[in-house]
């Protein structure tokens, strides 16, 4: 059994010179207030990009999440998986199709879905989790009817008639009784977003919206979504680092905001007017950025404020 002394005899830092110390030590009191603020707080953490597939990312991550559960706070993550459906789909020799931004999504594809996303990423993540040190529990949308659904309706243009795109789903609502028991029992929640209707038909829900939704079920302090860019890009690629509600609408008029980011910022505005009470995307292929955002002045990201 390790003494709570002896860490006097252990770790890297040992034995280097003062001036390090006293930067450790700025480094523990700049995150203290930080700590105090998120202290039985909840963090929707939406896991995806680069993150979920580079192996020092991960354990980052892993670590990050964690950190966060042994200090008092408590994160929730919400994964996606894109690249791993679309690869088993080509193993399969299924088409990955895309309608209007999405993927469509038939029989077939919904089996590859839950297969890649239940079966094997949020077990990985769970798994890499208790590797850290903490617990937790990898469960999809399905699992108790935890995310109810709906079929998702697209139109491409604002006048246009809405298009088919299979099962994919819109959640409707998310149930925080269960939820909020796993968490006070100590269990670092894993969600799939897999969602389901009152006849027990699945749907696949974009992972962006179903963390988002997760986060108003839960009232969380904060929704972070962690995606592959430094965040948020002007016109000119330089980096906002806070945008309000007017803000997106301006870039998006401007034609500077588009693609994916769009369902990101929808999803962020969409958990502030719900009740959560803050919103980040940060990039994920920096290493520890969820601590680098939630415990330091700097941030690292962007910053998706109400007006």
């Amino acid at each position: 059994m390790t003494c709570a002394n002896d860490h006097k005899n252990r770790g890297p830092g040992r034995g280097q010179s003062p001036v390090s110390d006293e930067l450790w030590a700025s480094i523990l009191m700049e995150a203290l207030p930080y700590i105090r603020a998120y202290q039985g707080a909840t963090v929707v953490i939406k896991y995806g990009g680069h993150a979920m597939v580079e192996p020092s990312l991960q354990k980052a991550l892993a670590q990050d999440v964690a950190l966060l559960k042994f200090v008092g706070i408590n994160p929730v993550v919400v994964h996606g998986g894109g690249p791993q459906i679309n690869d088993l789909l080509a193993r399969l020799n299924l088409e990955s199709k895309f309608v209007a931004g999405h993927r469509y999504t038939d029989e077939q594809t919904l089996e590859v879905v839950r297969m890649v996303l239940g079966g094997h990423i949020g077990k990985d993540i769970a798994g890499r989790l208790t590797l850290a040190g903490a617990k937790a529990l990898a469960l999809t949308g399905q699992d108790g009817f935890l995310i109810k659904a709906e079929k998702k309706k697209v139109r491409p243009t604002e006048s246009a008639e809405p298009v088919d795109i299979g099962l994919v789903g819109e959640p409707v609502e998310v149930d925080n009784y269960l939820l909020k028991h796993l968490i006070g029992g100590g269990i670092i929640p894993v969600i799939s977003p897999v969602g389901v209707d009152s006849s027990g038909q699945s749907y696949n829900i974009n992972a962006d919206t179903a963390a988002a939704a997760v986060a108003v079920a839960l009232k969380a302090a904060r929704l972070i979504l962690l995606t592959d860019v430094p965040g948020v890009l002007d016109g000119e690629q330089k980096l906002v680092t806070r945008l309000t509600e007017k803000d997106i609408r301006a870039l998006e008029t401007k034609g500077a905001i588009s693609g994916g980011m769009l369902p990101k910022l929808s999803s962020c505005l969409m958990a502030l007017a719900g009740g959560c009470r803050g919103a980040a995307i940060i990039d994920g292929r920096v290493h520890h950025a969820v601590l680098l955002e939630l415990l330091t002045d700097r941030g690292y990201g962007t910053e998706v404020a109400p007006d």
